[in-house]
């Protein structure tokens, strides 16, 4: 049995479909190795709660849809004793951490800068999250809705009612307020020092006579573009993300919104809503235990909006009922998100394969509060990686040294037999069993380690700690591709090497195509993250050394015994 080919086919069919899922991707269709929503596709008609009905295409009709360009807001609102801006204005604030932009029509949040985060390596501006611009639609609203009643909505102008602009102590809090149909709105952004949780309270005071029933919108607006600088070589997620307790995490990419085949949970009582793309999130995080009503739909072409509704319930007249959120604005760092909501900390999908990601990630933040470099990290956690796999590669290496002493015999057995394959084959299997030697020893090993290798190029993808993480010398980024192409060349090198380590191939066709593998993945890797070849480099330098030594001792144990 000649396994040598079989896996020759094995790397040469999967190469093939890395090479067609890139050219898809290219394309703008879905990865192949993108994972999929989940969930029941429940009826998203009105609820028992006072949360308004919805149309046949589970928009809300009571919650007004704002277009890329809003139209004019009323320079005040009828009936209204607050102040009303003529038109709108700008609110900027700071934090630490947070540079964020409101506009008092609706008092939205139309642009979020993070700080912390430059655009890139060689661009040291601020990363712009949320924007309303040419190149960018995607932003934060708010809004008080009810049967028939014209309440503040994201359309209506606020009047901000605070002073402070600039965190100085612990919190910053920025006051909105608006009347409208008879109700007073106060919106309250509170900004903490060093978080990306923004805290959103909605004051509802019903200045009628009458009893009222309102409920408090949270609406996510983005278009549906991939962010700048995504990489056509492998595949991230840009789309929406819902959580709850009873369907856990739900994606559902903006093309299944304007299909309308979005499947996601529609009415629950805990969870939240958000918008995900590679390395930040947005989410709306409602207040645990109140019930809400999801909504996933297409505002205009390329424009999507994420809600989630939840009632206040009845409002006396001269009472005020206060509505609590959270808006979650930021990075995707797993541990604050994981403080802010249960499952909020998901947005890092690792698809299948997050329970060996979820350790793997754990242990590099325990090794970087250690070595405090990612690059160095991911240098450890390669060596430990392999330290924990070394018996299964030691047998592995065994039997294909084992194989390459034997590659004489098997080509004068080649020889000798021709085209007779059965008594080859019988001829092989007699020397496997007379020499010890198990054909798939050197193949069997290595596809058990192959799950942890793919969770772990999903962690180090997937981590925003590598975005702006430098190593050494010329990489300044372990996020980007190396800007010279050295990591590249080093890994391509080193599978060359390992080839030459490997028992040689009878067949010639064979051998060249070994020989162009090193080819094929090191030219891949010329456009993968410096982190993922880094580890890919170190990998095969260990692998190269124990494969060397573990030939050197089956050598010198011939030697003895011959």
């Amino acid at each position: 049995m000649d396994i040598r080919r079989t896996i020759l086919w094995m790397i040469f069919c999967f190469s093939l479909l890395l090479l067609w899922n890139n050219w898809q991707v290219s394309n703008g269709q879905q990865s192949l190795f993108a994972s999929t929503s989940t969930g029941a596709d429940q009826n998203a008609s009105a609820n028992s709660n006072g949360t308004p009905p919805a149309n046949g295409n589970g928009a809300n009709t009571a919650v007004p849809s704002v277009p890329a360009s809003a139209p004019a807001a009323p320079s005040s609102v009828p009936g209204s004793t607050a102040p009303a801006p003529a038109q709108a204005e700008q609110v900027v604030v700071t934090t630490d951490v947070l540079r964020l932009t409101f506009n008092t029509l609706g008092a939205q949040l139309v642009r979020a800068e993070l700080l912390k985060y430059p655009i890139s390596s060689d661009n040291p501006r601020p990363m712009v999250l949320l924007d309303r611009s040419a190149d960018l639609i995607y932003t934060a609203q708010t809004g008080v809705i009810g049967a028939g009643q014209n309440f503040p909505t994201h359309q209506t102008p606020f009047a901000v009612t605070s002073t402070e602009r600039e965190l100085t102590g612990d919190k910053l809090a920025v006051r909105f307020e608006a009347e409208s149909g008879g109700l007073r709105v106060v919106k309250t952004f509170t900004l903490d020092r060093g978080s990306y949780d923004v805290h959103v309270r909605h004051d509802v005071t019903n200045l009628g006579a009458n009893t009222v029933s309102p409920s408090v919108y949270l609406q996510l607006e983005r278009d549906g573009n991939d962010p700048s600088g995504t990489s056509s070589f492998y595949n991230t997620f840009t789309g929406v993300a819902v959580y709850s307790e009873q369907d856990k995490f739900q994606k559902i990419s903006f093309s299944d919104i304007a299909k309308n085949k979005g499947s996601y949970i529609r009415h629950a009582d805990n969870g939240w809503i958000g918008i995900v793309q590679h390395y930040f999130a947005t989410a709306w995080v409602p207040q645990e235990g109140k019930p809400r009503s999801n909504e996933l739909l297409q505002l205009a072409p390329n424009l999507y909006a994420a809600r989630t509704i939840v009632p206040v319930g009845d409002v006396a007249p001269g009472s005020t009922v206060a509505s609590d959120s959270q808006l979650w604005v930021g990075p995707q760092d797993q541990q604050a998100m994981s403080a802010v909501a249960p499952g909020l900390e998901l947005v890092v999908d690792y698809g299948w394969l997050t329970i060996i990601a979820k350790p793997l990630f754990a242990l590099m933040t325990w090794l970087h509060s250690l070595l405090g470099n990612w690059g160095w990290t991911i240098v450890a956690l390669t060596v430990i990686i392999k330290a924990v796999f070394y018996p299964l590669a030691s047998a592995s290496y065994r039997s294909m040294a084992r194989m390459k002493q034997v590659a004489p015999r098997l080509q004068a057995l080649k020889e000798k037999y021709g085209d007779d394959r059965q008594k080859l084959n019988q001829a092989m299997m007699e020397m496997y069993r007379h020499e010890k030697i198990n054909p798939l020893g050197g193949c069997l090993p290595m596809l058990v380690q192959i799950p942890v290798f793919i969770a772990l190029y999903w962690v180090l993808l997937a981590s925003v700690e590598m975005r702006g993480a430098p190593w050494i010398l010329w990489i300044h980024d372990l996020a980007v591709r190396d800007p010279y192409f050295i990591l590249p060349a080093v890994m391509m090198g080193t599978m060359f090497l390992q080839i030459k380590l490997n028992p040689t191939p009878p067949d010639p066709m064979q051998a060249k195509v070994m020989m162009i593998m090193p080819l094929v993945f090191g030219g891949m890797m010329f456009f993968f993250p410096a982190g993922l070849v880094l580890y890919w480099c170190v990998n095969n330098t260990l692998s190269i050394l124990q494969q060397w030594s573990i030939t050197r001792s089956i050598a010198r144990q011939a030697a003895k015994r011959g």
